[in-house]
């Protein structure tokens, strides 16, 4: 499996554990719960592809986790806005916190990452 895909992948899965994160730092949100998971899956695939793509290119742990944090920050940061605009409502640390962490732990995952045809056998 290649970088890239690893990356969307768990991407994805983290996304929707961000998205549910929302349940217990805003349990207000509780009604639009199915809109903040989904949303939250689909930018967690987005960042988890770039990511993917930077690590393969990349091949650096320090440059891959900046990089993983900066594009989940940067992800995170026009929904945070919209909802503060919309709402009326501050909720940007529970929006921004969650989404530069996916985009952490996934620049990290990307980075340690091998695939199979990478590794070597030793006896």
């Amino acid at each position: 499996m290649s970088k890239p895909t690893f990356g969307l992948i768990l991407g994805g899965i983290l996304g929707i554990f961000d998205g549910l994160s929302a349940l217990v730092s805003s349990p207000e949100v509780s009604g639009q719960i199915t809109g903040i998971v989904i949303g939250s899956t689909f930018k967690g695939l987005i960042a988890g592809v770039l990511i993917g793509w930077f690590a393969k290119r990349v091949s650096s742990l320090p440059l891959g986790i900046v990089f993983g944090l900066l594009v989940g920050a940067a992800l995170a940061l026009p929904i945070a806005i919209m909802n503060s605009n919309a709402l009326h409502h501050n909720y940007y640390w529970q929006i921004m916190l969650p989404g530069s962490v996916v985009g952490l732990i996934v620049g990290y995952a990307t980075q340690r990452y091998e695939s199979a045809r990478g590794r070597t056998v030793s006896a």
